[in-house]
């Protein structure tokens, strides 16, 4: 299994919406990295839900239930999305700050490329988060 990380501003799609949707489709994507990630993720594969501009903080974790289509948000078939469902909001949000702070985040995607809106996740990186955020995973 591997381990992502989604970002959406909660004015446009928030992780309250998300949970109240029971799931959604990932979509209008622009960004060749990101699509890279998008097109990697497996089915089962655990996501962590970002809420970006506005709070910056992680704040739950998703699932893939479908592997990576055609987004059907453009007719451009070179970009793609996946579906995602909520697992849980985690029991407290971990803060951009938190991890900028942190050195053994360093290295992180949501650190060093702050701007990509999927991103990978290290499993050690996962393991610091749930602990961080009080969740065992």
């Amino acid at each position: 299994m591997a381990y992502w990380l989604v970002k959406s501003e909660p004015s446009v799609y928030s992780w309250e919406q998300f949970v109240k949707d029971k799931q959604t489709f990932w979509s209008g994507v622009r960004n060749y990295a990101a699509r890279i990630n998008l097109k990697a993720m497996k089915k089962g594969d655990e996501v962590l839900f970002y809420h970006s501009n506005e709070g910056v903080e992680i704040v739950g974790i998703a699932k893939v239930i479908k592997e990576f289509y055609q987004d059907p948000t453009t007719e451009d078939v070179a970009w793609v999305a996946v579906d995602l469902k909520p697992v849980k909001k985690l029991k407290k949000a971990v803060p951009l700050t938190l991890l900028k702070n942190d050195k053994r985040f360093a290295n992180m995607d949501l650190v060093r490329l702050g701007r990509l809106s999927v991103q990978t996740v290290k499993e050690d990186e996962w393991k610091l988060i749930m602990e961080l955020a009080g969740s065992p995973s």
